[in-house]
């Protein structure tokens, strides 16, 4: 063994998950896709596997089995066994390493978010977090301030709003955890209001009040009398001197139409670009 050997052999990480792979990439750049190319890469990633689970063990802790963790690394891994070119110059090692780290990192960033958060804003939230980490051990365990954070992280003092807003939405409170301080298991269930059917009806009646206003006589006292007075269509049909049947065919007939007419209205309302200037949508009357 040559001096050269012996110092590389003793400059080998301990666990020594970086094998010699140059002859297995030269042939895979010297062959075109195929099924022998295929099964080179593969050979490659098997042989490489310890290091992407070496790298994937870093991450635990932070709310993701490591089971999947190894199994998102071994997905980077095969991204740089397809990508590196040994023509470059630089070692396999230099180039998988960020590469696996990275596809890591983006699963964080993109499936580990109890909200949808923005790239940047989960920038923010890191660099606050490391700056509140680097304060917080000068400061005795005083919270540091707004301006603190800012000067240690290089953020200006919104930044670091935005990103200390963003501490909390990595994982999502359940809405049956117990609110803080409270001794009878109040919960975030018990705090949410409940969809207020009122509010619907109140819309109704405020679209079926010009509706209303621009019906014949006859049919407004028809729906007076049936709907505000709760009379039966024979009472009805006996004060104003019609049969029964017929004011059943005015009921369904003028109740149809001030339908139509008020959805014609929101979707006009809906499709219509807004004007300055108030524009009435006139639709067609049955």
């Amino acid at each position: 063994m040559t001096t050269v050997q012996a110092r590389a052999k003793h400059a080998r990480h301990s666990h020594d998950d970086a094998p010699d792979t140059t002859a297995q990439f030269e042939r895979i750049a010297a062959l075109p896709d195929g099924p022998e190319r295929e099964a080179l890469c593969q050979e490659v990633v098997r042989a490489w596997m310890p290091m992407a689970q070496r790298l994937a063990r870093h991450f635990r802790n932070r709310g993701e089995s490591i089971e999947d963790l190894e199994q998102v690394a071994a997905l980077g891994l095969v991204k740089a066994v397809r990508r590196y070119e040994p023509g470059r110059g630089s070692a396999f090692e230099s180039f998988a390493v960020p590469t696996i780290v990275g596809e890591v990192k983006r699963h964080f960033r993109d499936h580990m978010w109890g909200l949808h958060v923005p790239r940047r804003v989960q920038e923010l939230r890191n660099r606050v977090r490391t700056a509140h980490r680097r304060v917080s051990t000068r400061l005795d365990g005083r919270t540091p301030s707004v301006q603190q954070l800012a000067e240690i992280s290089g953020l200006t003092e919104e930044e670091v709003r935005t990103g200390a807003e963003a501490l909390d939405s990595y994982s999502t409170l359940s809405l049956d955890a117990e609110l803080p301080g409270s001794d009878d298991g109040y919960s975030l269930m018990d705090a949410l209001g409940t969809a207020e059917p009122g509010y619907d009806l109140v819309v109704d009646r405020e679209s079926v009040k010009p509706r209303l206003a621009g019906l014949p006589e006859r049919e407004r006292k028809i729906l007076y009398l049936r709907y505000f007075c709760d009379m039966t269509q024979s009472n009805i049909a006996e004060q104003l001197g019609i049969s029964q049947m017929h004011v059943s065919r005015l009921l369904s007939r003028t109740c149809e139409r001030l339908h139509n007419e008020i959805e014609a209205d929101r979707q006009c309302a809906r499709t219509e670009a807004p004007s300055p200037r108030p524009r009435r949508c006139n639709s067609q009357s049955a």
